[in-house]
């Protein structure tokens, strides 16, 4: 080959490697510089928060370790068969935190920081304005947690307790991880119930309940449960507990139809069914007690898949769309994509079913925990009346529960308690798969 030639290969290749080493240094400058320290505004705008909502996250386990029968004694977990298929046997990103040690808590899963210590309950006007002012840590950009990022938090080795609700019971575990958060009951001595735990979100629901009151979402991290909470209380404007968050907005979905009957949601990685229970032809219509849902996930064959399985409570309530409602949209809370197959209420009205999770809730002999995609019923007496009246009490959007499955002792209807939550046995299911 003539020098020429050689000389010229060698130019070209000398150019090429140097454009190489060029390009590594730019995308090395834009990676994370790992300084938490210098980043007090990397969440102060709202547009910002907005995108990074959309983008792909990681979804929290639930923390359940252990699997239950009907009656929630712990049990071995089964290899198939029966009651196969629960929370525990199918486990990911397994809940993890960092002390800080200067009163805030990282969450190694999320990426969010969370105030560690609550202060005195407030009213919602006064939580979701105080962020603007509140500092710790060195950090002013904190924020009134959204409904999803509260939700992650929730750890359900938690248990409610037996007992009267006059004293914290021996055997109640809080539904959260107490050796890096601070947490207390509510205050007894004062006459509150002792599980009057609730933490407030920023998310408002589009509905109102209790007979037309404007509502808050929030998590009752002494009973497991999502609810949405009037903001007038009995004895006048509603207060709870306040923790605040900072980092990257986390939630949100970014769905695609696979045009096979299945959605995959983007931002989490998970693939669910397009149909429910009642559309795809589970239970009777689609209305299925606990075990039996586990058993129609677990059995499924949809869109050539046999990997099926029925969601724990964390995926399934990232399903919800807080933006809908039957009686602002005249449409189950989730995505129009998604087929919710509409249901006859205890009223006898149009709504959307309770959809079961895989989660045993320890919150009473036999409970499973639910997502309301409907309205949250609850009956109610309302204006001194002495008569209960069926209504939305906690929203479409509430994680609650009810008996995993009929017994003599299975109470159906108006339940007990101020708001009489509803019960049912027989719900609907959804199932996901993948994440696992």
């Amino acid at each position: 080959m003539p020098r020429t030639h050689t000389m010229m290969s060698r130019l070209i290749a000398l150019t090429l490697l140097t454009a190489l080493f060029a390009m590594s240094a730019l995308v090395a400058g834009c990676g994370p510089q790992g300084d938490d320290d210098d980043d007090d505004d990397d969440s102060g705008d709202d547009d910002d928060n907005d995108e990074q909502a959309e983008a792909p996250y990681t979804l929290p386990d639930t923390g359940q370790t252990d699997c239950y029968d009907e009656m929630n004694q712990v049990i071995a977990c089964p290899s198939s068969g029966d009651l196969f298929g629960q929370d525990a046997q199918y486990t990911s990103n397994a809940p993890s935190y960092t002390d800080n040690g200067d009163g805030t808590v990282t969450d190694k899963v999320t990426g969010l920081m969370w105030q560690q210590t609550p202060g005195e309950k407030m009213t919602w006007d006064e939580a979701a304005s105080g962020a603007d002012g509140f500092e710790l840590a060195g950090h002013d950009d904190w924020r009134l947690p959204s409904i999803d990022e509260l939700y992650s938090l929730i750890d359900f080795n938690g248990a409610t307790g037996t007992g009267s609700f006059e004293e914290v019971p021996d055997d109640a575990i809080p539904y959260i991880d107490t050796d890096v958060f601070d947490f207390e009951y509510g205050d007894t001595d004062a006459g509150e119930r002792f599980i009057d735990a609730q933490y407030w979100s920023a998310t408002k629901y589009v509905s109102t309940t209790m007979d037309g009151q404007e509502t808050a979402f929030g998590v009752n991290f002494a009973d497991g449960r999502i609810k949405g909470y009037g903001l007038m209380g009995g004895a006048g404007d509603m207060t709870e507990f306040v923790r605040y968050v900072r980092g990257n907005a986390y939630g949100g979905n970014d769905f695609a139809s696979n045009g096979d009957g299945t959605i995959t949601d983007n931002a989490t990685g998970l693939m669910w069914t397009e149909g429910d229970s009642g559309s795809l032809g589970g239970g009777d219509g689609g209305a299925m007690d606990w075990p039996d849902a586990l058993a129609w996930c677990e059995g499924l064959s949809e869109a050539g898949y046999d990997d099926w399985r029925l969601p724990n409570a964390k995926e399934l309530q990232g399903l919800v769309d807080y933006s809908r409602s039957p009686a602002t949209t005249d449409s189950a809370a989730i995505d129009p994509l998604f087929t919710a197959t509409p249901i006859t209420d205890e009223g006898g009205g149009e709504n959307w079913a309770y959809y079961w999770t895989s989660t045993t809730h320890d919150d009473g002999p036999d409970f499973a925990a639910y997502i309301a995609f409907g309205e949250a019923l609850g009956c109610m007496e309302i204006g001194g009346s002495g008569e209960k009246e069926l209504m939305d009490v906690h929203g479409a959007g509430a994680q609650r529960s009810d008996p995993k499955t009929m017994t003599p002792d299975s109470t159906i209807g108006c339940g007990d308690g101020p708001q009489g939550d509803v019960l049912r046995v027989l719900n609907f299911a959804r199932c996901v798969r993948g994440g696992v």
